[in-house]
């Protein structure tokens, strides 16, 4: 019950992707500073490596376009060539699209849905092995999907795509877990409400406003509150769940 031992992430390996920068940079941050090898992708090189560059030697940038099934491959390659084994993956790529429903078009629907839903199954199945190779029963390998509170709620903003495949990934989620469990390989979610990205960031004043206005906890969420719920999930402290989701977003969503 000690609990440097249930929240430890210390030698671990863990692929983080769409990790340079909002999100995926506070999850890999969080991990590098507390002992692990964080192997992160993102879709520009110059960003992952920039960011791999800062956080030293524990962090081995692998751009790749996770929305091409090519892509997938040879990021999983290239992820073979540096480790034998995966303890934590964090599907977390992804992008949004808005437009008005008689307006929205077939690309916003389709790349939408390859990055934030297809890649996080494909990705998944291709790095299974290297999962399999780090799973004991004591304690189990983990995937961990990033969803977001648009999975779970309505949504004010016209992002049809986005809000379909983050209910889709929390569902896949489900899947995954019931599935995955017998090989000591637990899956679990991440719902994140309003947390700073470029995401957040093109969203309008108002909208981003009024969300505030009507989170109970009256704030956005920080990197801090990311990495606390990330760490978790990797460590053995969530030894015990399963197809679970963690929705973290002050109350924005969770109490509407």
């Amino acid at each position: 019950m000690n609990i440097n031992d249930l929240f430890s992430v210390a030698g671990k390996t863990v692929v983080v992707t769409g990790g340079s920068r909002g999100i995926g940079e506070m999850i890999a941050r969080a991990y590098v500073e507390n002992g692990a090898k964080v192997i992160l992708s993102s879709r520009k090189a110059s960003d992952v490596e920039a960011l791999a560059a800062e956080l030293g030697d524990a962090a081995i940038p692998i751009p790749a376009d996770l929305s091409q099934m090519a892509e997938i491959e040879r990021f999983a390659k290239a992820v073979e060539a540096v480790t034998p084994k995966v303890d934590v993956l964090f599907n977390n790529a992804g992008a949004s699209w808005g437009a008005p429903f008689d307006e929205f078009p077939e690309l916003g629907w389709d790349k939408i849905m390859d990055i934030n839903l297809k890649s996080v199954f494909f990705l998944s199945q291709r790095l299974i092995k290297l999962l399999e190779a780090a799973a004991t029963p004591a304690d189990n390998a983990k995937i961990i999907n990033i969803g977001s509170i648009d999975g779970q709620h309505t949504s004010p903003i016209e992002t049809y795509s986005y809000a379909a495949s983050k209910a889709g990934v929390l569902h896949l989620t489900r899947m995954m877990a019931k599935n995955l469990a017998p090989r000591n390989i637990q899956v679990n979610a991440i719902a994140p409400g309003y947390f700073p990205s470029k995401m957040t960031a093109g969203i309008a004043d108002e909208i981003n406003n009024n969300a505030l206005k009507t989170t109970p906890m009256a704030r956005w969420g920080s990197a801090e509150d990311m990495a606390g719920v990330a760490l978790f999930l990797g460590s053995k402290a969530s030894g015990y769940l399963c197809g679970a989701t963690v929705t973290a977003d002050g109350g924005y969503a969770t109490t509407a």
